[in-house]
């Protein structure tokens, strides 16, 4: 092998990942298993395709070794290969919400919509779950919440939000989060909990990023 060869090698072994990155529904799988383990019937569901087109996305992110897998009775459950690849999603978005303005204007209108919710840093948090004066809640599926959450957060997951409305006082702030600044359930548990007349903040990180803080 030859200078050249060794190069040509080299970089065509590095945009192996590029290309497995070029998909956005593989993205969203990644995403996804930042959160923690989930079966393939899971993935599937949450990303509203079906169990053959998941598995062959999954299959492309085993290949590129970005993933790995475990079978659990009759459930084949798969997790992301090793902190790296946390690193490497969270950096993806991170450059991508740098150098394209269109991503952030979304979400300020989709997720913030246009900032008539209030919003809550990473630091203010902590200072105010040390104070004791708010109330934390995740609001992601239970199982999320089970692998990783926040100190001091309870689990109420979005789907049963109404049903145990009683576990939240009303003389304290109740700060929601989900998965991340692109994930949905906290801006719906805020835009509920304010119909239902609470002082609802939404956190605009999650669970990741406070792990990011903490290195």
């Amino acid at each position: 092998m030859n200078s050249r060869e060794f190069k040509d090698f080299i970089y065509g072994e590095f945009a192996r990942i590029g290309k497995t990155l070029s998909s956005p529904k593989r993205i969203e799988l990644l995403d996804l298993l930042t959160q923690g383990p989930k079966s393939v019937e899971l993935l599937a569901l949450e990303t509203k395709m079906s169990i053959a087109n998941t598995s062959k996305h999954l299959q492309t992110l085993l290949d590129a070794k970005l993933v790995s897998f475990a079978k659990e009775k009759n459930y084949v459950i798969y997790q992301l290969a090793c902190n790296k690849v946390l690193n490497l999603v969270l950096a993806l978005r991170s450059t991508a919400e740098d150098r394209i303005a269109e991503i952030n204007y979304v979400r300020n209108d989709f997720i913030l919509k246009n900032n008539e919710l209030d919003t809550i840093q990473i630091g203010e948090l902590i200072k105010k779950v040390e104070e004791g004066s708010i109330t934390l809640i995740d609001v992601r599926p239970s199982d999320e919440y089970l692998n990783d959450h926040l100190p001091s957060a309870i689990s109420i997951p979005i789907s049963e939000i109404e049903e145990q409305l009683d576990l939240l006082p009303k003389d304290k702030e109740v700060v929601a989060y989900c998965r991340g600044p692109y994930c949905v359930y906290a801006t719906e548990a805020v835009e509920f909990l304010r119909s239902k007349g609470y002082n609802a903040s939404l956190l605009e990180s999650g669970i990741n990023e406070w792990k990011q803080l903490q290195h």
